[in-house]
């Protein structure tokens, strides 16, 4: 059959046969991608998440969106589970922020604008963490950087081309926004508004049922909610550390390097003499004369060189070898020859004639080598240890890349071996939260949770004084715990979310009483369980201004957001329960044209306003070069960082 068609297809029938049926297969794609412009094929969904006018975003885009965006949390959050990510809307943040970069740049592209390379070649020179020791742009430091992060030379190119047309598009319109005054004012005047009202708490505890749960529901909500239960990854680590004794006697100094050092630094050890003395430069050879003998007769030489209209000068620490070359060969010998409290002869430089009392004479005597054995041994050895300490641990980092194991190389060192974990990713341990890493893998911890397993690291810590030398033992990826192992943990998390639940309808009760007329403390007094009573409130806006410090209670942004004579019920966090807010009364006064609240007012507007534009200007360019989202795809991306 197969020796059938290839013959068939050598024929001239045949072969226009195949190219027609190619053809068809080209056509198939072409109208495929035409059509997928602004819909979606393939696979499961296709792999384009969203399309913006002509932009595609593809699946990988949005994964490295989600995980960029979780590995920023990280550096806050390290313990921060992908599954908790997206059920905070991380991947729904990740997906427009991929969007409005689409439409940014298609809007760009529309208007012509553009960021060329040597506009981003000049934006990364300018980055401080692409910088090396000298100040100036490293090529080296800017891949390390780029590799340390996971990061592309194309995608930091790209992702400075859109700020730069970021730049162009969105400050020019909220660039110099003011505030019209009679919006000042009446933002001014919200400051002066009273509100007064009722919050009530309705607690998930009061509603949870108290009686042991079904086995079997109990099970269900486990294998339904297996999000929430998932355990952070932990890493065992292994790990041994070293110093200068590790060295042995390589870091001794022999009594040849001794000698040699004393040899190199004879003028080190050599008699040497310093001086200190008071001077003066004269122009001529007469007046130094002068001064001298006026001097050398008893008078003062402070008082002789006032006199002169000059000041006598104190120089200390000065040796014959530094004085000579600064002034002149004769001074320096002049100020050496003579004794502590003599005057010296005038000699000549090219400043002018000299003359000094010399104030103190210190004379140092010659060291022998056997005087300073001991000082010379201690650098020496000091300096091994630090170059031995670093060739020794560039020979290790080469024995761990030609394949040996950390307990070969612990072995050859006579290091004893240590093993710590599992550990989380913000440095506690899994067993012991209270409980953190040993002080010396702190500084390596980020990179260990980089690691594959038995790849084992050097490090120097301690300023080079101690090196660290370990591995990844043993990876737990993050995963739901097993059910048997946190039975007690999903009961407890069962009954919050049917307290929750009741919560609700209870909050859902006291709204439909509040609406029938009842006051709030009638709505709550008709529950059947006793619940909390509420809590009145009588604040200002001003009031809250003064708590900006703080994180304001959601129940009071409610109240303040409300109108009169109404009444919302609001989700407490943490599975506390729901609050019912209710809004009594809401007065406001007037204030005068010049206070000084509506200058206030349209100061702190401007930005915002400015802000506003231009985030009305980008939704503005999504709706006219168009959003077309791929829900399956979403999903699909969804489940698959879930680990579904």
């Amino acid at each position: 059959m197969f020796q059938f068609f290839r013959n068939f297809f050598k024929t001239k029938l045949g072969l226009a046969i195949a190219l027609a049926f190619l053809g068809l297969i080209a056509l198939a794609f072409a109208s495929a991608d035409v059509s997928s412009t602004g819909t979606f094929g393939g696979i499961a969904g296709g792999d384009r998440v969203a399309v913006v006018g002509d932009e595609k975003i593809s699946t990988a885009d949005l994964v490295r969106g989600a995980n960029n965006g979780i590995d920023r949390i990280r550096e806050e959050q390290p313990t921060i589970t992908m599954q908790s990510f997206l059920r905070q809307g991380g991947l729904e943040s990740a997906l427009d922020a991929l969007i409005n970069r689409a439409a940014l740049k298609g809007y760009a592209d529309r208007l012509g604008l553009r960021a060329g390379d040597n506009l981003v070649n000049s934006e990364i020179r300018m980055i401080p963490a692409f910088r090396g020791p000298d100040g100036n742009f490293s090529e080296d430091t800017y891949r390390q950087a780029l590799s340390l992060q996971r990061l592309t030379d194309a995608q930091v190119r790209e992702d400075l081309g859109i700020g730069l047309l970021s730049q162009q598009l969105l400050i020019p319109a909220g660039f110099g926004a003011t505030v019209p005054d009679k919006l000042a004012y009446r933002y001014a005047q919200l400051f002066k508004e009273r509100r007064k009202g009722s919050i009530a708490l309705l607690p998930a505890a009061t509603f949870a049922p108290s009686g042991e749960p079904d086995a079997k529901a109990l099970r269900a909500y486990y294998d339904k909610n297996r999000d929430f239960f998932v355990r952070p990854e932990r890493r065992t680590l292994r790990y041994a550390t070293f110093d200068a004794a590790a060295l042995g006697d390589r870091a001794e100094p022999t009594d040849a390097e001794i000698a040699a050092r004393y040899e190199r630094d004879a003028e080190q050890y050599a008699a040497a003499e310093t001086r200190d003395f008071t001077q003066l430069i004269v122009p001529t050879e007469a007046a130094a004369k002068s001064i001298r003998d006026r001097v050398a007769g008893g008078a003062s030489f402070e008082q002789v060189a006032r006199e002169a209209g000059l000041r006598a000068a104190p120089v200390v620490d000065v040796v014959r070898e530094g004085l000579a070359s600064q002034a002149s060969p004769a001074v320096a010998a002049a100020y050496f020859s003579a004794d502590r409290g003599e005057m010296t002869t005038p000699a000549r430089s090219p400043l002018g004639w000299h003359v000094a009392r010399i104030d103190a004479v210190d004379a140092t005597p010659a060291r022998s080598l056997a005087q300073v054995r001991g000082e010379i041994a201690d650098t020496i050895r000091q300096e091994k240890r630090v170059r031995g300490l670093a060739d020794l641990a560039s020979e290790i980092e080469e024995q761990l890349g030609n394949g040996a194991t950390l307990a070969e190389v612990s072995e050859d060192l006579g290091l004893e071996l240590e093993t710590v974990g599992p550990a989380l990713a913000d440095g506690r341990l899994f067993d012991n939260p209270q409980a953190q890493l040993p002080e010396v893998l702190q500084p390596a911890l980020a990179t260990a949770f980089q690691m594959q397993e038995e790849e084992p690291e050097i490090a120097a810590i301690e300023s080079g004084q101690t090196y660290l030398v370990y591995e990844v033992a043993d990876i737990t990826q993050a995963a739901a715990a097993p059910f048997a192992e946190i039975e007690d943990v999903v009961a407890a998390r069962w009954r919050a979310t049917e307290g929750m639940k009741a919560a609700q309808a209870a909050a859902d009760r006291v709204m439909k009483r509040i609406a029938d007329g009842q006051s709030i403390a009638q709505a709550l007094s008709a529950e059947e369980r006793r619940v909390p009573p509420a809590q009145s409130i009588d604040m200002t806006r001003e009031d809250l201004a003064r708590q900006r410090e703080r994180r304001i209670p959601p129940p009071i942004a409610l109240l303040f957001s409300m109108a009169e004579g109404t009444a919302k019920k609001l989700e407490a966090g943490g599975n506390a329960g729901f609050f019912v807010v209710k809004v009594d009364d809401i007065a406001m006064d007037d204030i005068a044209e010049d206070d000084p609240l509506i200058a206030q007012a349209r100061r702190q507007m401007g930005p915002l306003l400015g802000d506003e534009y231009a985030e009305q200007l980008g939704v503005a360019m999504r709706e006219e070069l168009g959003v077309s989202r791929n829900a399956a795809a979403i999903e699909a991306v969804r489940k698959q960082l879930a680990g579904s």
